[in-house]
């Protein structure tokens, strides 16, 4: 396989973790799991009239995609490590990587670098899941669909080095199917809008 072609195959499936992680989150939602964690992690606190980050924001967000990214990364290397061809995809060798706590915690920290754009969002008066319009609403277009990676990838540095080309195939790939990913858990009844 071309070296970039690999490079971008292997982000695609080092994200993948994240995508166990919202589904985790979407099945919480929907059927009420782990309920006593369903509180806004602002406590209902204002700043300046406005709440800081607004009730979506919930304690139960970290903990679910901690633990959907976790059950992903233990199959990745465990029983699908065992396959050639999505071996082969592996950017590093996983068997050698840190276990299931490193996608747990990368999972949380994903969940919690959006809330820079929750605090944003409500100084600006915009409400959970609402856009914008003018210049502003690409600006929360993408920062919408990307935000995750930043915690996402500081949580995985230290074990897999984020180069430029893994940088700019996870912004693609998350632009490209966060907005898909997010459609389908509306459609599912996992989350309350298609946005």
């Amino acid at each position: 396989m071309d070296p970039w072609l690999k490079e971008v195959a292997g982000t695609a499936y080092l994200l993948l973790p994240l995508v166990g992680g919202a589904a985790a989150h979407g099945l919480c939602m929907r059927h009420g799991w782990l309920g006593a964690l369903a509180r806004p992690i602002d406590a209902g606190r204002t700043w300046r009239g406005r709440p800081i980050f607004g009730k979506s924001k919930t304690f139960r967000g970290p903990v679910a995609v901690a633990a959907g990214s976790a059950a992903v990364w233990a199959l990745q290397r465990g029983p699908l490590h065992a396959l050639p061809a999505l071996a082969g995809l592996e950017l590093a060798d996983y068997a050698t990587l840190p276990g299931a706590w490193l996608a747990a915690l990368a999972g949380a920290a994903a969940e919690i670098a959006e809330l820079p754009n929750s605090f944003a969002k409500r100084r600006l008066g915009i409400a959970p899941s609402a856009t914008t319009s003018g210049p502003l609403s690409v600006l929360f277009y993408v920062w919408d669909q990307t935000d995750l990676l930043l915690g996402y990838w500081l949580a995985l540095a230290w074990a897999l080095p984020p180069t430029p080309l893994r940088i700019a195939a996870s912004l693609t790939i998350a632009l490209a199917l966060h907005p898909f990913l997010t459609l389908i858990g509306y459609l599912l009844r996992m989350r309350p809008t298609a946005r």
